[in-house]
């Protein structure tokens, strides 16, 4: 194999999120910038709203004659 070919794997890569939170991960970059993160994504935070355009859910819930 040829030498010097690969980039140099760095084990504590800092990955700092917009939000502020900061953790270490391996990469071949020192330093990582995100927009998001599991501490702010709404997913993993369990503020994930779901947007009722135009009545679905209530269409839904109609049509299959559930209750809420």
């Amino acid at each position: 194999m040829k030498e010097g070919l690969h980039p140099k794997f760095n084990n504590e890569a800092v990955v700092k999120c917009a939000c502020g939170n900061t953790f270490t991960t391996g990469s071949v970059k020192d330093e990582l910038k995100v927009e998001i993160c599991s501490k702010c994504h709404p997913f993993y935070t369990g503020k994930q709203k779901l947007i009722d355009v135009g009545g679905r859910v209530e269409k839904f819930m109609k049509k299959y004659n559930m209750n809420k």
